[in-house]
């Protein structure tokens, strides 16, 4: 092998190093992407939203380095979660990341009566806002299945969940959706949240694994400060079908579209 070719062959190994470093620097501070695997946040994300999460919105842990390889404990350049932020964190004790809504904050209560969420003691304004349909079939590389409020319904046909829209202490407004009047999460205990910890729900409420549940029992539990990972912002891209190569399922009114 020539001189020029070996000096070829250790430049592309050195870009190809220095690219990999690059993108490590870039994921590890500043946005991490985000495939959206299931449909606990319907109708505000679904399943294969593709975002980046704002790593800077609430500063560093060792759970911002890729494996958890932060070489330090606690955070670093620390900032809030806001009530209403769409989140990602890692999960305390299964590992998985997860995203969903930051509803309580250290020293809050927080209750489910009837469906009705309580912050504080004081009712979440809700108001109906039609209904959320969506094609019963696969979701997703998982071939996922949604659970409808009108089943039994075949697959190819309609699936439905009433939709209201939540307002939040603070102003932030979202849509939440319903399944059933007498899901496991609709009435709960009361809980306060402990300082340093946040309390996490989905929208998709009746199908959304979250603070409501102990973590010791496939739910989340409180969620500690430690674990935040950022702020889910905007979405960048959207397929509906089982890859993203299958361009005619991409949806194209998704792309670009604010995180809310």
């Amino acid at each position: 092998m020539s001189s020029k070719a070996s000096e070829g062959i250790v430049e592309t190994i050195k870009t190809v190093v220095y690219a990999l470093l690059i993108a490590g620097v870039f994921r590890t501070l500043f946005f991490q992407p985000f495939w959206i695997p299931s449909g606990s946040m319907k109708e505000t994300l679904l399943i294969g939203d593709f975002l980046f999460v704002n790593k800077m919105a609430y500063g560093y842990s060792r759970y911002s380095c890729p494996f958890a390889m932060c070489p330090f404990t606690g955070r670093l350049f620390s900032s809030e979660p806001e009530r209403g932020d769409v989140a990602v964190f890692r999960h305390p004790t299964h590992g998985d990341d997860l995203i969903k809504r930051v509803i309580g904050l250290p020293g809050d209560t927080v209750q489910v009566k009837a469906g009705v969420l309580y912050i504080n003691g004081a009712a979440v304004p809700s108001v109906p806002a039609g209904v959320f349909t969506e094609v019963k079939e696969q979701q997703g590389p998982q071939g996922l299945v949604p659970l409808c409020a009108n089943d039994p319904v075949g697959r190819g046909n309609l699936c439905e969940k009433p939709r209201a829209i939540e307002t939040l202490p603070g102003g932030v407004s979202h849509s939440v959706l319903n399944i059933s009047e007498s899901a496991a999460g609709d009435n709960t205990a009361l809980f306060t949240v402990p300082a340093g910890n946040y309390f996490f729900m989905g929208d998709n409420r009746d199908n959304s694994g979250d603070s409501r549940f102990p973590a010791a029992g496939g739910g989340l539990g409180m969620v500690p400060a430690e674990y935040l990972i950022g702020r889910a912002d905007r979405i960048m891209f959207s397929s509906a079908g089982r890859s993203l190569f299958y361009f005619w399922t991409w949806r194209s009114d998704r792309f670009f579209k604010a995180v809310e």
